[in-house]
């Protein structure tokens, strides 16, 4: 039996993880073990599932996270495959909850699976996204082909440069990725440091984050959100890239053009 079963929100949650990691696989962004997704799970949680026992000892975070205490939360499963956790979320992934202290966890189900080793970076900034007062729930880290390839060049890495570059390729991008793309220098994977800097990104508002020559990391109000605002700036990578491969620099739509889609569907300067 799973912690799924006759309880339909948290269901939904968990399948939409599963819908997104499918997605990440078949794009080519998640090779091997790579890339993560978290949950807050929060709201789905009734009295029942609050009455179990924990299936593991209490592990610690490795950080104490005061506004998380009493949260709960769905983690891909550590060196978890995503084309795995897509046909099976819940052996793949696990439902932890944030004990009293709030510096360590235990997870509550299916199976004991470990989550994934970069936990305490993505805890922390739903610690952050939390004491914000943020509507967002999920985060989403993966590796976008296009994207990644043009954190190498030194260029796109200053502020705002890439933003600018990837609104202009499509209408839509702007549209559905209003506040850009911000960006951290690289950083050792799973560490305090490149923690520290995604907060201080997402703080500047931004909602996805380059961490150079790594990948993304995206926050939204759920995991489809999450994985939307990557799509939308990795199409217009692609299109970007597919015009200089045919010999010429795209002209981009005009300062003009992209304040005129910012009047019209309010978005933010």
């Amino acid at each position: 039996m799973s912690i799924l079963d006759n309880r339909p929100a948290l269901a939904k949650q968990v399948n939409d993880v599963a819908e997104v990691a499918g997605y990440l696989w078949q794009k080519g962004w998640a090779e091997r073990n790579g890339g993560n997704i978290t949950v807050n799970v929060t709201d789905c949680v009734d009295d029942a599932m609050r009455a179990l026992p924990a299936i593991t000892e209490p592990i610690a975070i490795g950080v104490t996270l005061p506004h998380l205490k009493g949260c709960w939360f769905y983690c891909k499963g550590t060196n978890r495959r995503m084309r795995d956790l897509a046909r099976w979320p819940m052996q793949n992934g696990s439902i932890i909850r944030i004990t009293d202290d709030c510096a360590h966890y235990e997870i509550v189900a299916d199976e004991p699976v470990m989550p994934t080793s970069e936990l305490p970076s993505h805890l922390s900034v739903h610690n952050y996204l939390i004491a914000k007062g943020s509507p967002y729930k999920a985060s989403v880290h993966t590796h976008p082909i296009e994207l990644v390839a043009m954190s190498h060049n030194p260029e796109f890495l200053k502020k705002d440069v890439l933003t600018n570059l990837l609104w202009s390729m499509i209408p839509e991008t702007k549209a559905f990725c209003p506040r850009g793309l911000g960006i951290v220098p690289y950083m050792l994977p799973s560490s305090v440091e490149l923690a520290d800097a995604t907060i201080k990104a997402i703080d500047d508002d931004y909602d996805v984050v380059m961490w150079e020559k790594h990948g993304v990391f995206s926050v939204g109000p759920d995991v489809l959100e999450a994985f939307d605002m990557i799509d939308v700036l990795t199409k217009s990578a692609i299109i970007y890239q597919d015009a200089k491969s045919m010999g010429f620099t795209p002209d981009g739509m005009s300062a003009a053009q992209m304040k005129e889609i910012s009047d019209v569907f309010h978005l933010p300067k």
